[in-house]
């Protein structure tokens, strides 16, 4: 009896990789470099759908500047001591700079996700994360990204005069009584970070919806890995423990 089950598994074994690797030999099975390219495709198209929002920060609330710390309090105790002309006038410098500085270091931005290893890459397409690739991304080029991306965003808040403006605001903010935390007098880091997140937002955004939609894998690339990781994921979680 128990020669018999060994020969079943030991058969089974065999025939499970001869079947893999004739869906392999058939191209039904990504190679590590296909997961990769699909994988970039995926991030670059997330970060297409970020540089088209930020191109239009009118259209999109979430890509204006907005105060950091408790955003909506500061602006209504501003406005209220009759900084409304002043609080418009930086609001939109700081969005226009946001937008030029993410126009400017595009290239920043697809240099990282050419960076991205083929093994690494291969590591995050089949899984439950549906931001795997993104979450990859952020950990491993947010700080690079936010290296590059200071001086533009300082150069960028210096051209739109927005640093005297927001210099005015906060020499006022600072001495109105029983202001529990003051407010920074540079923002370029706070801005920095907060465009690369938005960013990561977009691509981790985009990615979920690839992950789930096929419709919206629009290169022959993401349909073919991102279909694989679908029905490899199903099979995994469907194989007895």
């Amino acid at each position: 009896m128990k020669r018999t089950i060994l020969i079943f598994l030991f058969s089974f074994s065999i025939f499970g990789s001869y079947q893999c690797s004739t869906l392999k030999n058939l191209g039904l099975i990504p190679s590590e470099l296909e997961m990769a390219m699909g994988l970039k495709d995926a991030l670059s198209q997330g970060l297409f759908k970020g540089f088209n929002a930020f191109a239009d920060p009118n259209g999109n609330p979430l890509v204006r500047f907005a105060f950091p710390g408790d955003a909506e309090k500061i602006e209504k105790t501003l406005r209220d001591i009759g900084f409304d002309k002043v609080i418009n006038q930086v609001t939109g410098k700081f969005t226009n700079a946001m937008s030029s500085a993410v126009a400017v270091s595009k290239p920043l931005f697809f240099d990282a996700i050419k960076n991205m290893s083929i093994k690494d890459a291969a590591k995050i397409l089949v899984t439950d994360n549906t931001h795997a690739a993104t979450d990859y991304f952020k950990q491993e080029m947010k700080p690079g990204l936010m290296t590059a991306f200071r001086p533009i965003v300082d150069s960028t808040i210096k051209t739109e005069g927005a640093d005297r403006e927001w210099s005015s605001i906060t020499n006022v903010y600072n001495k109105i009584p029983f202001i529990n935390k003051p407010l920074e007098n540079n923002l370029t880091d706070f801005i920095s970070a907060r465009v690369i997140d938005l960013m990561f937002v977009m691509v981790a955004n985009e990615e979920e919806q690839i992950r789930t939609k096929y419709e919206l894998r629009k290169t022959d690339m993401m349909k073919k890995v991102f279909s694989y990781a679908e029905q490899e994921l199903k099979r995994r979680t469907s194989s007895p423990k």
